[in-house]
């Protein structure tokens, strides 16, 4: 009998099922894949497009076309809840849709409770991937005509790439000259190894990048920082790199979340209560052993959601997920260097950046074959 699969995203989870949707069609299934945009962008290149190191299309996946290459329907829309009793999608736009089995990878957003009303002009989130390609040509638009100062809030490894990257562009465009300041709520990369700290210090001091730590930004508004202290700074552009939250879907639809919103699922990836019901990504909530916001993990999670979700429609047997051990860490810094960390070791420079291009590049050419 025909079954009816929704994917929610197309992002890093969901790549392997993407790979081989066809598979569902030979065995009768139909497929629907919901995104909010025909391509999914690979967030951990996006920082090097700011800088001019990638140009757009090498950083995304030409989504719709993989699906409807072979024989899945794609709908460019965002999902606002489900309900899991009826098994319903419904969407912004008012549409609706009913699954059989339904599986998320609906990522995450940038809170903008920073934000003052709708004073956002020329204030940009890292995520969505498409707000960085609208920040990168106002930065080269201001830089032609003059000076540019630049903030980036957030003390993490978004920020530091962040602001990297927007060094190099500007060092290119700038005619009048520029400045970028980062402004950290406590230390620069406080929650990694302090060998790694002090070498992201190291790159961006040495390109004269001002690191503000411990300013805690009370409020953002247009062409305005103001610190909880009351101080106040004057950047043009402001990025937004303050750590990332799940969808608000599962709350909306009541279903099972952990602390930080995202799906609560069981060690297959799937809602205890709704067994019909997968996810991957940063918008679930592992409950064994709940993981960080990070692409690997969701990289580790694409062969276990393709087998699982496929066992789910047919009947079958689940495969459990194990998270793995430690993970590799590698940052762009946006002047051909990069900073290499595993289990100790440590290489930061030009070799930390080959290495990280070379990974990215693979992953992208593995899956963009298939378009």
């Amino acid at each position: 009998m025909q079954k009816h699969l929704i994917l929610v995203g197309g992002g890093h989870a969901h790549m392997i099922t993407l790979a081989n949707l066809n598979r569902f069609a030979v065995r009768g299934h139909r497929v629907t894949v919901i995104g909010p945009s025909e391509h999914h962008y690979y967030s951990g290149m996006g920082p090097g497009m700011i800088g001019g190191t990638y140009a757009p299309d090498e950083i995304r996946f030409a989504t719709r076309h993989v699906v409807e290459k072979q024989g899945g329907t794609f709908v460019k829309g965002a999902v606002s809840r489900i309900d899991p009793k009826a098994r319903t999608v419904f969407l912004q736009s008012g549409d609706s849709l009913v699954y059989d089995v339904i599986s998320f990878n609906a990522g995450s957003h940038v809170p903008v409770n920073l934000l003052d009303g709708d004073s956002d002009r020329d204030v940009y989130t890292v995520k969505p991937i498409e707000r960085l390609l609208e920040a990168r040509q106002r930065m080269v638009d201001i830089a032609g005509k003059r000076h540019i100062s630049v903030g980036v809030v957030g003390g993490g490894a978004a920020a530091v790439e962040v602001a990297g990257n927007v060094a190099r562009l500007l060092r290119a465009h700038a005619r009048h000259g520029f400045d970028v300041m980062i402004f950290s709520r406590n230390r620069l990369l406080e929650r990694f190894p302090e060998k790694v700290r002090r070498a992201g210090y190291r790159s961006l001091n040495r390109r004269d990048i001002k690191v503000l730590e411990h300013r805690y930004v009370d409020r953002v508004l247009t062409g305005c920082i103001q610190l909880q202290t009351g101080e106040r700074y004057h950047p043009d552009i402001i990025f937004l790199a303050t750590g990332v939250s799940p969808s608000s879907i599962f709350r909306n639809s009541g279903l099972p979340t952990g602390p930080d919103g995202g799906l609560l699922v069981n060690r297959y990836l799937q809602c205890s209560d709704y067994p019909e019901i997968f996810g991957g990504g940063d918008c679930i909530y592992f409950h064994d052993h709940p993981l960080e916001k990070v692409g690997v993990y969701a990289v580790r999670q694409n062969p276990i959601l393709y087998r699982n979700i496929l066992a789910s429609l047919e009947g079958e047997s689940l495969t459990p997920f194990d998270p793995g051990g430690d993970y590799l860490l590698i940052f762009n810094m946006g002047d051909g260097t990069g900073i290499f960390y595993k289990r100790g070791v440590l290489l930061s420079g030009r070799l930390a950046f080959i290495l990280k291009d070379r990974i990215d590049r693979r992953f992208m050419k593995k899956f963009q074959a298939i378009e």
